[in-house]
């Protein structure tokens, strides 16, 4: 049983943390340069292609592990902490209230 809920306590915080870095994302006032390294973070950890690749023991995901954190941290850095911090109340708003916070679609109705 305690297994099962670590699981789901680890489930929520990564679902937090990426709804956090897409809400920094979205944010226009993100500057331009965190922008892209979010990108390239994402874009790093879905592509095929690794600086060493993952059939390697042990090396092969060590890039995984140093790379995408270390782009976000980086992208994070360069984000003013206002920013941070209106993101991170419109998560905690979204998930006590569900409600939609501004700069996302109401999937449900339709709208754009």
């Amino acid at each position: 049983m305690k297994l099962i809920h670590r699981y789901r306590v680890a489930v929520k915080w990564c679902r937090g943390r990426v709804g956090l870095y897409r809400l920094v994302y979205r944010d226009p006032r993100t500057p331009r340069v965190a922008r892209w390294l979010l990108a390239a973070a994402v874009g790093y950890l879905l592509s095929p292609i690794d600086i060493i690749p993952d059939w390697i023991p042990l090396l092969g995901h060590v890039d995984d592990v140093l790379i995408v954190p270390g782009l976000i941290a980086l992208a994070l850095r360069l984000v003013p902490a206002e920013i941070i911090a209106d993101c991170r109340a419109q998560l905690r708003a979204y998930e006590m209230t569900g409600a939609i916070g501004k700069g996302q679609r109401d999937r449900t109705s339709g709208g754009s």
